[in-house]
């Protein structure tokens, strides 16, 4: 995502393009990678010493809130974040944690009545299993033994 598409999407959300928030959202498009608030403060603190733990996790809030980044809950280890624009599920490895994108496709409402008062706003699945890795990893060692 470029500069003006960063800045459009963000103001485009209600939120003020501010020069932490840009460098955060800017982090989190640059690759397809799903950090953690800590390695998202760490790469921006490198890139402007002057922004504080509390500024990049209060940001990290206001794009979950706004829509534009979304937290991928990871058992046991810190919370990812994830700011693709298409819609996608992700894969948890349970042996290494790492996150990855799956196409997505539409998940069934649960029937009428089945969340009494609740109202859902989105399926989403989270697929955990061994990454390609972590199953070859496994694969050599049953082979070995």
């Amino acid at each position: 995502m470029d500069t003006e598409a960063i800045k459009k999407s963000l103001e485009g959300s209600g939120l003020r393009c501010t020069p932490q928030r840009y460098a955060v959202m800017a982090f989190l498009t640059e690759d397809n990678r799903h950090p953690t608030a800590a390695e998202i403060f760490a790469a921006v603190n490198r890139a402007d010493p002057r922004c504080s733990k509390a500024t990049t996790y209060n940001n990290l809030r206001d794009l979950v809130q706004a829509g534009l980044v979304r937290e991928v809950a990871v058992e046991g280890r810190a919370a990812r974040f994830d700011a693709k624009g298409t819609r996608h599920h992700h894969f948890i490895c349970d042996r290494c944690g790492k996150v990855e994108d799956m196409a997505w496709y539409d998940v069934p409402r649960p029937a009428s009545g089945s969340l009494g008062k609740r109202i859902l706003r989105q399926c989403e699945l989270i697929f955990r299993g061994l990454c390609a890795q972590c199953a070859r990893r496994q694969a050599s060692r049953s082979a070995d033994l």
